[in-house]
């Protein structure tokens, strides 16, 4: 089958030159892959890299302009103008981290059923930053989601891969998962694979907000099946708390913006807001975080890591209320001027 790695890009230079040498570095058949980037308008230099790689590697590499900038309005240029019998959703901070990856995310398609295939967990690097490697072992980059239950990487503290509802078939290398028609967890980004035909059916607009595309293709075939593949993928999120500080105030604004302004479809309400309370409770009384750290602590010894979990509950607590809050007086996305991975 040929797929097709769609990937947004905006002043991606920090991780650009990792993720093409771990796409070049793949078993499966260069001649069945394309590179498809959508870009915001780089200006340090991302643009020649693609002209450099587009010369010298083996896989073709098409360019194309994100007048519109976000990561989902790149991904709805990207797809659209993609070949591939499969879409694989990788971001520019996305590493794969082994030769054989792309082969072992195909291998679920054999079977009819299986509409989409993701890897089960965030790849843990002892020489990442902190922040990449605490995000790896909690296994999201909100830890807002763990208090809800809703995310889809294995989580060191819970030793669970998401706790949504869902039947599930242990085929080996990967899980066939079928979920509940009322609630699917966060799944469709960082190595997302799916089948194209079925991403194409499901979504219009500018934007494609991945959750809201397999929310409307679940309500129309329950029977529908993910694979959980037992592997990895490396997020390179942020290099510092700064960054982490602004990627969280991207996500509540434009969170609010587009839920508000554009018709998101998957059921946020249904994620539960006493749960959402609870992370509150915690942040502020600081013990339940302490008993968490512990407990991740024990699973894997990164005394670094597990320390940053204060800080990044704390931040997003703060980050998330005050978006909130000023939400109600004016949403608006975020500004994206200066922006760069």
């Amino acid at each position: 089958m040929t797929i097709s790695i769609v990937t947004p890009t905006f002043n991606s230079m920090r991780t650009i030159d990792d993720y093409m040498k771990a796409i070049l570095s793949q078993d499966y058949p260069h001649s069945s892959i394309e590179l498809i980037f959508a870009d915001g308008g780089s200006q340090d230099g991302t643009l020649e890299k693609f002209e450099e790689y587009s010369k010298s590697c083996d896989i073709p590499i098409y360019v194309y302009e994100n007048p519109l900038r976000t990561a989902e309005a790149g991904k709805a240029v990207a797809v659209r103008k993609a070949q591939g019998e499969v879409i694989c959703l990788l971001d520019s901070d996305n590493i794969i981290p082994d030769k054989n990856w792309l082969s072992r995310m195909m291998k679920p398609f054999e079977e009819d059923v299986i509409v989409a295939s993701e890897p089960i967990k965030y790849t843990y690097r002892r020489q990442d930053g902190v922040i990449n490697r605490y995000c790896a072992l909690i296994g999201m980059n909100d830890p807002l989601c763990m208090f809800t239950g809703n995310y889809d990487r294995y989580c060191t503290i819970t030793g669970k891969w998401t706790e949504v509802e869902r039947e599930e078939i242990d085929k080996g290398d990967y899980l066939s998962i079928r979920f509940r028609e009322d609630m699917i967890p966060t799944i469709g980004a960082n190595g997302f694979l799916m089948r194209r035909q079925e991403l194409l059916d499901n979504f219009e607009g500018d934007y494609l907000f991945d959750i809201d595309v397999l929310w409307e293709l679940f309500k129309k075939d329950s029977e529908l099946r993910v694979a959980k593949v037992k592997t990895g993928i490396v997020h390179l999120f942020c290099p510092d708390t700064k960054t982490f500080y602004r990627k969280q105030n991207r996500r509540i604004r434009d969170f609010l913006y587009f839920s508000d302004a554009k018709g998101r479809k998957y059921p946020w309400s249904k994620v539960g807001k006493r749960k959402i309370v609870l992370f509150s409770l915690c942040c502020i009384t600081v013990v339940p975080l302490l008993v968490q750290a512990c407990v991740g602590y024990a699973r894997k010894r990164d005394l670094e890591a597990w320390a940053y979990h204060f800080v990044a509950c704390w931040i997003t607590l703060w980050v998330y209320g005050w978006g909130v809050i000023s939400g109600f007086f004016k949403k608006e996305q975020a500004n994206r001027d200066n922006w760069k991975q």
